[in-house]
């Protein structure tokens, strides 16, 4: 067999196809990368409840980075280990009464599968519980007592850098943000210090796979870590610009199957059928 690889994938805009489907070929490709011995596994900003059905979709047994390396656990080993790293409670707190100054469409605190919205917004309850009934609406600087896993600040588009600006300069050394794509334009807030890199660097040390060993496939700027550490790290096609210039590889697109293309040439793996 031939030496063992950690396989990591991100989902929207990676695996995924725009549909948010994953192909019956990129499919036939991971399914016979973990037949031949390989570890495959998910690095997603999302949580655990809205990236679970395409865990189960490819069968895995692997663990899995969500909230961009806040929650690292194994949903089919409770034995594993089960990794939160909230954000402060106090500096969340603050980030979500300045963030309310600015003016917002709404935010959202997720404490792992709990949601807490500021604004009650039905649209949004839809695309983000995923089924959960562990919904909460109201002041969230009032209403989230605990420390959140993340935030998620839904700005007037012409906000955005704004916000950025002020959480780099008041809080760059408590915090980790991503901006989502269009249309959302969504900033992600996260504890310092974490990325799926994180994720990535603990499961491989649980298989004992090195460095080299391990393929990342991304295409967003929460994905730069992540590929700036793996062996190989390939860029999507459809990429932003900054994750392409630090990549060893660049693939096909996510609706032109380039996760299946990059697998089963570099691993010689059977034609799609």
């Amino acid at each position: 067999m031939k030496k063992q690889h950690l396989i990591a994938l991100d989902l929207d805009g990676t695996l995924l196809t725009n549909e948010k489907t994953i192909s019956d070929r990129t499919k036939q490709a991971i399914g016979n990368m973990i037949s031949q011995g390989h570890i495959v596994m998910i690095a997603t900003g999302r949580p655990y409840r809205s990236s679970k059905m395409y865990y189960n979709e490819l069968l895995l047994n692997t663990p899995i980075v969500n909230f961009n390396g806040a929650h690292i656990h194994h949903p089919k080993d409770t034995g594993w280990g089960n990794f939160h790293t909230p954000l402060e409670h106090k500096t969340a707190k603050r980030i979500i009464q300045a963030c309310d100054e600015f003016g917002i469409k709404n935010m959202i605190a997720e404490v792992q599968d709990r949601v807490f919205l500021h604004y009650h917004d039905k649209k949004i309850i839809d695309l983000f519980t995923m089924g959960s009934s562990q919904v909460k609406s109201g002041r969230l600087d009032l209403l989230l007592e605990e420390s959140p896993t993340s935030l998620l600040i839904y700005p007037e588009a012409e906000k955005v850098d704004q916000i950025r600006t002020h959480l780099n300069d008041t809080h760059a050394e408590l915090i980790e943000h991503r901006k989502w794509a269009a249309p959302w334009h969504v900033i992600e807030i996260v504890k310092s210090g974490l990325n799926k890199a994180v994720g990535i660097q603990k499961i491989a040390q649980h298989y004992n796979i090195p460095k080299e060993r391990i393929v990342a496939f991304g295409d967003e700027d929460n994905d730069l870590e992540m590929l700036d550490y793996a062996g190989i790290g390939v860029a999507m096609d459809n990429a932003i610009d900054e994750l392409k210039s630090l990549s060893n590889e660049i693939t096909f697109s996510n609706n032109e199957h380039g996760v299946a293309a990059f697998l089963e040439k570099t691993f010689s793996l059977p034609a799609h059928k």
